[in-house]
């Protein structure tokens, strides 16, 4: 059975009918398809693998090379979702050139549809103006915006008052001007999100943003309760993965140690004779 491809006119028309936008991130192929297989409308290769994967304090380490290496094992397994790239810190700040340069190896290389831009100021918005106007088609990213946070005031909630409220407010519409096809919005109050979601046209998608997005995305390493050394607010673990693993891989090392594993059903023989002939002729010592 063929699936047809998640495209961005099928995001808006789902905003148009209220049906909710479904988001994960992946990293490899194993995980891609199982989220794919799973229905799930957008995937994100997100530079959160960074911290997940690659055990950095942030995701400023991550380069483009990194996310597009992950991106070809998602793109290689997703056959339905939309996959969507991040573009890791400084790829797009330095030029439009920079910008549109990196945005075309994650589509050309990373097997992409889409990249993700964070950021709302004068300079960011001039780069997305860059990358759609190649062709390129870009999500947005405001609120909180992990590849600054660390370097400005940390992992906070942002727009709690009117006066930063209005600022993100005042982006997510230029943004929309500027051509993104859709809005990632992080760690903001739901009721500026509601405000955000219903005026614009174009799909808002929430984390730690309340339910009247148009629809939600997740880490899925939080999700399934794989990533514990930090859990937000925001995250509901569904089950709690690593607790599983933990345990079968200590079960594992008990029976090699204890000499259960492996047992008869897992291993393979010689026919007799062969193995008497082996014997006779190597003249080896059977113990």
């Amino acid at each position: 059975m063929v699936m047809s491809r998640v495209t961005i006119p099928d995001l808006r028309r789902m905003k148009e009918q209220g049906e909710k936008i479904t988001m994960l991130t992946a990293y490899d192929y194993l995980f891609a398809t199982l989220i794919d297989e799973a229905g799930i409308d957008v995937v994100l290769v997100g530079d959160s693998l960074g911290m997940v994967v690659m055990g950095y304090q942030s995701t400023l380490p991550v380069t483009v090379e990194q996310i597009i290496h992950h991106s070809q094992a998602v793109a290689t397994a997703v056959k339905r979702a939309m996959v969507v790239a991040d573009m890791p810190f400084m790829s797009y700040e330095v030029s439009d050139e920079q910008a549109i340069s990196n945005a075309g190896r994650l589509i050309k290389e990373g097997g992409a549809q889409a990249v993700k831009v964070e950021g709302g100021n004068e300079l960011v918005r001039q780069r997305i103006g860059a990358i759609v106007g190649a062709g390129i088609p870009v999500m947005g990213h405001l609120g909180l915006t992990p590849q600054t946070a660390s370097l400005v005031e940390g992992y906070k909630v942002q727009g709690k008052d009117a006066k930063t409220a209005q600022e993100i407010l005042e982006q997510a519409r230029l943004l929309e001007q500027g051509g993104v096809f859709s809005l990632l919005l992080e760690c903001i109050p739901m009721e500026l999100a509601k405000l955000i979601t219903d005026e614009l046209s174009v799909p808002v998608i929430g984390i730690g943003a309340g339910v009247h997005c148009d629809g939600q995305v997740l880490v899925t390493y939080d999700l399934l309760g794989l990533y514990t050394a930090f859990v937000p607010k925001h995250v509901k673990q569904y089950c709690n993965l690593k607790r599983v693993v933990s345990d079968t891989l200590r079960q594992y090392a008990s029976e090699v140690k204890g000499g259960q594993f492996p047992g008869e059903e897992h291993s393979f023989h010689m026919r007799r004779e062969e193995f008497e002939k082996l014997v006779q002729e190597g003249q080896h010592v059977v113990r």
